[in-house]
């Protein structure tokens, strides 16, 4: 088995290339997925962060209203997203800890995807670098992840001039959450997303054939 960290910012394209290596037969898990399903009525998690952020964040049918949530989170004046990140990382991580053990002895190419790979913080305290054997970085140029996030936080809806200038601003803020990546590019199998849809087919092609390699080679843990 092979544990692959698949990350890199918001807009990058990172769950493109996940579909893609899922595609040729990765087991691939979803870290907001999973934190959206624990964020759901009913969850510890849920229940921890509505202690922690009080009322105003759930909405009438009691789910959590996730932008309020994250206007709190991330207001700047007084940021609180890493309080939110101490309830919602370790939750997630000893999840996929769970479902990667339950792989063991097994051929798989299991692949984590997440932006935050580098500064989540699991319950044990384990570095990043013993949770994975190889990671995967998806890079973009700065407009087209800004493009991206703006295209789908509007899903279609034509934006006005105040609401895609409040979502840029979004995605800045929370791009600078991210800046860790580009830190650890030279430890990681960067995959530059600045081409074409079937460009970007050639570099997950490539990546797969040495993941193969690699989990062939791998020693057992």
């Amino acid at each position: 088995m092979l544990r692959v960290g698949l990350t890199g910012d918001l807009g990058s394209g990172k769950s493109t290339v996940a579909a893609m290596l899922a595609a040729r037969g990765a087991v691939v898990m979803s870290s907001d997925e999973m934190a959206r399903a624990m964020m759901s009525p009913g969850q510890p998690v849920y229940q921890q962060i509505v202690a922690r952020f009080g009322r105003s964040i759930v909405s009438a049918d009691g789910t959590l209203n996730r932008r309020e949530l994250a206007r709190i989170a991330f207001d700047p004046a007084q940021p609180r997203i890493a309080e939110l990140n101490t309830i919602v990382h370790p939750a997630v991580i000893a999840a996929q800890a769970d479902k990667i053990s339950a792989l063991e002895g097994t051929h798989a190419i299991v692949v984590i995807e997440s932006a935050l790979i580098f500064s989540a913080k699991p319950q044990d305290g384990r570095p990043w670098r013993e949770r994975f054997d190889r990671i995967l970085l998806v890079t973009a140029p700065e407009e087209h992840k800004l493009a991206r996030f703006v295209d789908r936080a509007a899903a279609g809806r034509a934006l006005s001039a105040d609401e895609q200038a409040a979502l840029e601003a979004d995605a800045a803020r929370r791009l600078r959450e991210q800046h860790k990546t580009a830190e650890h590019a030279a430890e990681c199998l960067v995959l530059p997303n600045d081409g074409t849809l079937a460009e970007l087919e050639q570099k997950v092609d490539l990546a797969w054939l040495e993941l193969l390699e690699l989990e062939r080679t791998h020693p057992t843990h």
